[in-house]
């Protein structure tokens, strides 16, 4: 199932046309996008009964909010992929390194995106979305409490995030709408292969990234059970799994996003992310 925020309600994604949880449950699910996972096996019910006929309203992209609006802890795997590692020069982890994304940068997959310096960059990312609380569990276990994948991209201003010592990677990454998320939360059975996803980045339509989280250093799995061997993962709780190759801040030379550029970040069988950048107001 495909589960969406429109209008800041929550609701399933049919073929392109929004079915309103609250009012096909007759009140049983919230209209709130938050309590899909108070609500999964009902809401697993109803999706399994919907038709292209019981469909509402087209979904008008630029009215989608993020899947996952207000999660409890947004985490985040930097150097995740080696080529990435490879091509910033940096050694590749024997664990991953984690920070976070405040939660106030979510922003929906079609929304303006404000550059807060001439230093900002992209990054297609994978988000998991977690299902169900999870604490000390083995990466054997841990498909277990996925709820879904959602696209991500991992918006950075390089000019903060390495501002001194040591480096504010979780600043530079959390300025408003520098976490666009969606276009849906895709639900694992909709994914014929979870273990390799295609993933691309194009900046004004020219290719800048092209990967498969195939290549991840440490699959989901594996994070789960890191993260949770420390922290109490929690329903809805985010993690931005890492990007692949391609950024523009090692590129030779530097490119970084510019006022009217548009940022579109895909995932195969998740959909698309469409972002405008603009100047800060």
């Amino acid at each position: 199932m495909r589960l969406v925020n429109f209008e800041g309600r929550l609701g399933l994604d049919v073929v392109g046309r929004f079915v309103d949880l609250e009012q096909v449950s007759q009140g049983r699910v919230s209209s709130d996008p938050m309590a899909a996972f108070s609500s999964w096996a009902e809401i697993r019910r109803l999706a399994s009964e919907q038709t292209v006929g019981d469909a509402g309203r087209l979904i008008l992209p630029e009215r989608l909010g993020p899947p996952v609006p207000r999660p409890t802890q947004v985490f985040a795997i930097g150097l995740n992929y080696r080529d990435h590692a490879e091509e910033a020069g940096l050694p590749i982890p024997d664990q991953p390194m984690v920070f976070t994304k405040f939660p106030t940068c979510l922003a929906g997959p079609n929304a303006a995106v404000p550059l807060t310096s001439d230093r900002v960059d992209w990054e297609v990312e994978q988000v998991v979305v977690i299902g169900h609380e999870a604490h000390r569990v083995p990466a054997a276990r841990a498909w277990d409490y996925v709820a879904g994948f959602c696209v991500g991209q991992d918006v950075s201003d390089r000019a903060q995030q390495f501002a001194g010592k040591p480096p504010q990677f979780s600043l530079g990454k959390s300025a408003p709408a520098f976490g666009p998320l969606g276009p849906a939360l895709v639900s694992l059975d909709e994914i014929p292969d979870r273990n390799d996803m295609k993933l691309r980045c194009w900046i004004d339509g020219e290719l800048v990234q092209d990967s498969s989280t195939k290549n991840l250093i440490f699959p989901v799995p594996a994070l789960i059970e890191h993260l949770s061997r420390w922290c109490r993962l929690l329903p809805g709780d985010l993690i931005f799994t890492g990007t692949p190759a391609g950024v523009g801040s090692v590129r030779t030379p530097r490119r970084y996003l510019k006022a009217g550029e548009t940022i579109e970040s895909e995932i195969e069988g998740l959909g698309r992310l469409s972002n405008r950048c603009v100047a800060q107001g």
